[in-house]
């Protein structure tokens, strides 16, 4: 795949891809640092998004060092989209949980399970897959 990074993200597009087809792939890319508080380290909120064709987003969480791909539709029907509040209308998606051990009173965060099927290792799907 050949990847290009537009100049300004002025249409919510991070990077093109064209494929070996020669179609072409818009990716919208958010990230979760280390750092973030406690709980939120695949927290991905106040994103604005409608269906659009062979549109992907890649999340990626450094402290859970997960990535997850997902098309345009997916990502709409996974994500809860705000009812009232400042970002009425925008969309999030949490992917993780948290948990404390009992026993130790050690805190940590996990992937929750219905979004284990978006985890990716790498671009293939994105590479093969038109939508």
């Amino acid at each position: 795949m050949d990847v290009y990074v537009p100049l300004v993200d002025d249409h919510a597009v991070d990077a093109i891809v064209r494929r070996k087809d020669g179609s072409i792939a818009l990716v919208q890319i958010k990230a979760r640092s280390k750092t973030v508080a406690f709980g939120d380290a695949a927290l991905y909120a106040a994103i604005t998004h409608e269906n659009r064709a062979d549109y992907w987003f890649v999340f990626y969480s450094e402290r859970l060092e997960t990535i997850w791909l997902m098309t345009s539709e997916e990502f709409l029907e996974e994500s809860n989209q705000n009812k009232n509040g400042k970002n009425i209308g925008l969309r999030s998606v949490w992917f993780n949980g948290k948990r404390t051990d009992r026993k130790t009173g050690e805190k940590s965060e996990y992937v929750k399970e219905r979004y284990l099927r978006y985890v990716v290792k790498d671009f293939t799907r994105l590479a093969m897959q038109k939508v």
